[in-house]
């Protein structure tokens, strides 16, 4: 093996480890927003899935508590009840019975509606 071969060489096995570390660090930094999964293993959590995005029972939170809000339009549906992960697909709630209906506000989070009370859900978006 020629020298010139040999320097090659070191430097496509230098490379390669390089490369690996910078994949790998690029691969931990973005995990997308919350799944059911993440909120399913918390006996409290009370949540439901609407297009892809988690959206969890906000009546405890105190910003949301003291916002006036306009319902706007009924936007889904409560179709499933499930207390696991898997198969939670849209319209899937583990707490909310089957035939809440799902609506729109001015104020950026959604209301459910179960025996005359309006519950407020907010989306968990990581972010």
């Amino acid at each position: 093996m020629t020298f010139i071969h040999k320097v090659k060489c070191v430097r496509f096995l230098v490379c390669i480890p390089l490369l690996l570390v910078v994949l790998t660090g690029c691969n931990t930094g973005y995990k997308g927003n919350p799944t059911p999964k993440d909120f399913l293993g918390n006996k409290r959590a009370d949540i439901f899935v609407l297009d892809e995005i988690v959206y969890s029972n906000a009546q405890d939170v105190d910003w949301v508590q003291g916002l006036d809000y306009t319902i706007v339009e009924q936007v889904a549906e409560i179709t499933k009840q499930s207390g696991k992960a898997w198969g939670f697909t849209s319209g899937t709630a583990n707490k909310l019975p089957v035939g809440t209906k799902i609506y729109n506000t001015d104020s950026g989070f959604l209301i459910a509606i179960v025996e005359g009370e309006e519950i407020p859900y907010l989306g968990m978006y990581e972010g």
